[in-house]
C-alpha cells in the first residue's frame, strides 16, 4: 500500500537540513535490520539432529531438533559455531581429512600436519611468475593455494602458474615521503601473454611425486567465473573419482567459446578427451555453478548446455561420447546441480523460471536421470535458499519475496514438510518505517521480451506531486541490478533516496544471467550497451503507470560495472539521463583484466578498413573495443557528472576512471572528481563520505535544492 502523508512539496526550494538527512538514514539497512525478528541466524546438522537458533525480539533461542522423532527441544544458551570455524587460516587449504593443511611459501607448495605442525616441502623449483597453486588472476589475489584435494587426502589436484611475460599493473601509496609501489601480474585484452597453468597432480602416498599431465599449458579460465579459485581456493572445473585413480576437468579456450571436458590418469598422467562444446559467444556451466559432473563408477557423464536456448542437463555415455538422454527440458533455466545420488538415480539442483511468476524466483527440484519424475520440491511461491543434511535426507528452504518476509521449513528429500522452524516477524520493521518494494514487470526493448526489477517511492507518495527519477544500474553481464527477488530489509541506499523525494528504479535488463542464453547475449561483443536501452523504456512504462514520476528529471549511479554504465549513460543518452554519479568504473575494458573483456565481448582485433578495390587493411590504431570505450563519448556530455575512484584500486585500476577525466578536460566538460587515497575497490571508512556525496549531487542537481552542509551519518 502507498501511503500519501503530509510532506514537504518537491516543488518546495528551501534548502534540506541534518534532520532530513536523518530522517532518511532511518532506512538504510544498518538501522532496520534489528527490527526484523523471528528468522534464523544460526543453522547445522550434527549427527541425527539439526541446531538453529532463533533472534528474537529480546533474545535469540537455541533449539535441537531430532531429525528420527521430529521431537524439539530448546538448548540451554544459543548454538554457536565450532571453534576451528572461527580459526581457519585463510593461507592454507585443509585435506578432507583434516590431518594436512597445504599452504604456499616461497613460490613452492607446503603441507603441515595439522597434529604435529611437521611442514613437508612437495615442489623445489617454484619461481617468481611460475609458481605452484599460486591464487592470482589480476582483479582479485590471496596468498592461499589453489588446488583440490582428492577424496582421501592422498593426492593433490593443482598447477604451476605460468605468468612469465604477463603485464604488470602498478599503483602507489599516498603518504609523506617516498610512495610505496605496487607491482603485480595483471593481464588486459589482447595481451600476447596472459596467464597460463600447467596442470599437476601430486601423489602424497608415492613419495610426494609430481605427476605433470601430459598437454599442453591451459588458459586460466574456468566455466562460471572470471578465475580459476572458488571459495577458499578450491580448483574449479577440476573433479576427483572416489578412488582417486583419476582426474577430470575442464578447459576453457581464451576466449571461452569452447569447453573440453578431459579425464586423467592420476598415475601416469596420461590425458583423454572426453567432450567438447564450442559456442557462438561464450560457454558456461551454469548460473555461478558448476553444473557438470562426471560419474565414474557408471561411465557416465552430466553435462549443462545452453544449445536450446535454455541451461539444461544432458547425460552421456562415458565410454561412448554419445548422449543418452536430455535430463531437463523446457522455456526455463537449471541454475545449481546441488546432489546427485548415484543410486537412486536422482539429481537434486534448484532453478527458476518453470513455476508461475517471477522467473528470478529460486526453487528447488528433483529429476530421475532419464528426465522422468521431474518434482518441485519447494512449491511455496518465492525464492529459496537451500541448506541441506549431509546425506541429503533432509533440507531446510528458507522462501521469501520482495515483500514477504522469510520462512524457514525443514523437509525431507521428498519435498514433506517436517517442521516449521522460524516466519519472520516485521511488526516492529513496519512500525519503523519500512515500506514495501514495488515488484513489477515491463517489456524490454523489443517490445515482447518480458523485464523485472523493483521500484521504491517514497513513504509520503502522491499522484498529485512529481518526483525525480533515480536509475540504480549493475549491468552484469555475470549479474544484474536486482537478481535475487528474496526479501531483503533496505536494498542499498533505495528506500532512504525515496524519502528524500525520489521513485528508484533498477531492472534487470537483457544481457544479464538467469533467463535465456539469447537473453544473455543480447549485447555481447558491444559491453557499451550496458542495458541502458531496457532501463530507459522500463522507466518509461513505469512513468505511464505512476503519473507521478517526472522523467524530465532522471538521474542514474553505480559502482564498478555500474560505475561504467553511469558514466555511459549520461554520454550515450544525454536528452535523457541528466545526473550520474559513477564510482570506480571500467569505462574501458581495454584498462580492466583479460578474462572480463574477452568473455563478454570478444578478443580484442584491430577494425578492418574496406576499400574500393575491393582489397581490406586492418587499422591498429583502432579496434573493436572503441565501441565500448566512455573516453571516446566525452564530446557528448551535458549533465551533470560525479566520477569517483579509489586510488589502490586493485580490481579495477583507476586508469580506467582517468581515461575518461583526461578526454573530459581536452573536450573542455566540467565534472566533478573524488579519488579516495590508498581506498581499494571498495572505499572503506571513507564510503559514508561518498553515500554523503551522492545525496548531495542528486539533491542539488536533479530537484535544484541545497542539501545540508557536511552531513555526518550517525554510527549509532
Amino acid at each position: 500500500m502507498l501511503l500519501s502523508i503530509a510532506s514537504c512539496s518537491n516543488n518546495n526550494k528551501k534548502p534540506l537540513d541534518s534532520s532530513d538527512y536523518d530522517r532518511a538514514a532511518k532506512h538504510l539497512g544498518q538501522n532496520l535490520n534489528k527490527h526484523l525478528f523471528n528468522i534464523l541466524n544460526y543453522q547445522s546438522w550434527d549427527e541425527g539432529f539439526f541446531l538453529y537458533n532463533v533472534k528474537g525480539k529480546s533474545e535469540t533461542k537455541g533449539y535441537k531438533l531430532n531429525l528420527s522423532t521430529n521431537e524439539l527441544s530448546p538448548t540451554l544458551s544459543p548454538n554457536k559455531r565450532k571453534s576451528q570455524d572461527f580459526s581457519r587460516n585463510r593461507k592454507e587449504f585443509v585435506s578432507p581429512n583434516g590431518k594436512l593443511a597445504a599452504f604456499i611459501d616461497n613460490y613452492n607448495l607446503w603441507v603441515r600436519n595439522t597434529a604435529n605442525d611437521v611442514k613437508t616441502q612437495l615442489t623445489f623449483d617454484g619461481k617468481k611468475d611460475y609458481g605452484y597453486a599460486t591464487n592470482n588472476a589480476g582483479w582479485v589475489q590471496s596468498a592461499g593455494p589453489v588446488l583440490r584435494w582428492s577424496p582421501k587426502s592422498n593426492k593433490i589436484a593443482t598447477f604451476r602458474q605460468d605468468a612469465i611475460g604477463v603485464g604488470e599493473m602498478y599503483l602507489t601509496t599516498t603518504n609523506i615521503g617516498h610512495p610505496k609501489l605496487q607491482a603485480w601480474k595483471y593481464a588486459l585484452p589482447g595481451d600476447s601473454k596472459i596467464f597460463e597453468i600447467e596442470r599437476i597432480i601430486i601423489d602424497l602416498k608415492a613419495n610426494n611425486k609430481i605427476i605433470k599431465l601430459n598437454m599442453k599449458n591451459d588458459f586460466q579460465r574456468s566455466t562460471t567465473t572470471d578465475h580459476i579459485a572458488g571459495r577458499g581456493g578450491e580448483f574449479l572445473d577440476t573433479q576427483w573419482s572416489q578412488d582417486e585413480s583419476r582426474l577430470a576437468f575442464v578447459s576453457s579456450s581464451r576466449d571461452h567459446k569452447e569447453a573440453h571436458l578431459q579425464i586423467a590418469d592420476a598415475k601416469t598422467g596420461e590425458v583423454s578427451s572426453i567432450f567438447k562444446e564450442n559456442v557462438e559467444t561464450y560457454y558456461e556451466s551454469g548460473v555461478r555453478s558448476e553444473n557438470w559432473e562426471v560419474l565414474f563408477e557408471s561411465n557416465e557423464f552430466i553435462w549443462y548446455s545452453e544449445k536450446d536456448n535454455w541451461g539444461h542437463l544432458y547425460i552421456y555415455d562415458l565410454k561412448t561420447k554419445k548422449l543418452k538422454n536430455q535430463i531437463t527440458k523446457g522455456n526455463w533455466l537449471v541454475r545449481s546441480m546441488r546432489h546427485i545420488d548415484p543410486l537412486t538415480r536422482e539429481i537434486f539442483f534448484t532453478a527458476g523460471g518453470k513455476e508461475k511468476g517471477n522467473p528470478y524466483h529460486v526453487y528447488f527440484y528433483k529429476v530421475n536421470f532419464d528426465g522422468s519424475d521431474l518434482t518441485c520440491l519447494t512449491p511455496e511461491f518465492g525464492t529459496h535458499t537451500i541448506n541441506a543434511s549431509p546425506n541429503w535426507n533432509y533440507f531446510v528452504t528458507t522462501y521469501s519475496t520482495t515483500t514477504s518476509p522469510p520462512v524457514s521449513v525443514l523437509k525431507n528429500k521428498n519435498g514433506d514438510k517436517l517442521a516449521e522452524l522460524a516466519s519472520a516477524n516485521i511488526t516492529a520493521l513496519e512500525k519503523n518505517g519500512w515500506q514495501k518494494p514495488i515488484e513489477f514487470s515491463v517489456k524490454a526493448r523489443d517490445n515482447k521480451t518480458d523485464l523485472f526489477g523493483i521500484m521504491y517511492v517514497p513513504s509520503y507518495y502522491t499522484e498529485n506531486d512529481k518526483y525525480p527519477v533515480l536509475n540504480y544500474i549493475y549491468p552484469g553481464p555475470q549479474s544484474g541490478s536486482v537478481g535475487n527477488y528474496s526479501f531483503n530489509v533496505a536494498r542499498r541506499d533505495y528506500q532512504a533516496l525515496a524519502e528524500l523525494g525520489f521513485v528508484v528504479v533498477s531492472v534487470d535488463a537483457m544481457g544479464t544471467p538467469g533467463r535465456s542464453k539469447s537473453f544473455h547475449d543480447a549485447y555481447y561483443g558491444n559491453m557499451g550497451d550496458n542495458g541502458l536501452p531496457d532501463n530507459i523504456t522500463t522507466i518509461e512504462q513505469l512513468s505511464s503507470r505512476y503519473n507521478s514520476m517526472d522523467i524530465s528529471k532522471v538521474g542514474i549511479w553505480g559502482h564498478s560495472g555500474g560505475g561504467f554504465a553511469s558514466t555511459a549513460a549520461l554520454l550515450r543518452y544525454p536528452n535523457f539521463y541528466k545526473v550520474a554519479v559513477s564510482s570506480s568504473g571500467n569505462h574501458d575494458n581495454r584498462n580492466y583484466e583479460a578474462d572480463w573483456g574477452e568473455k563478454w565481448h570478444g578478443l580484442l582485433t584491430p577494425l578492418e578498413l574496406d576499400f574500393q578495390d575491393g582489397k581490406s587493411e586492418y587499422d591498429v590504431t583502432k579496434s573493436n573495443y572503441d565501441i565500448q570505450a566512455n573516453q571516446l563519448l566525452a564530446e557528448n556530455l551535458q549533465g551533470k557528472l560525479l566520477i569517483s575512484h579509489g586510488m589502490l584500486d586493485d580490481n579495477v585500476p583507476p586508469s580506467n576512471t582517468m581515461l575518461v577525466v583526461d578526454a573530459l578536460i581536452k573536450a573542455n566538460k566540467d565534472f566533478d572528481l573524488i579519488l579516495f587515497p590508498n581506498k581499494r575497490h571498495g572505499y572503506g571508512d571513507m564510503n559514508d563520505y561518498m553515500t554523503r556525496r551522492k545525496w548531495d549531487y542528486f539533491i542539488k542537481h536533479l530537484k535544484g535544492i541545497e542539501p545540508p552542509k557536511n552531513y555526518i551519518f550517525s554510527k549509532d
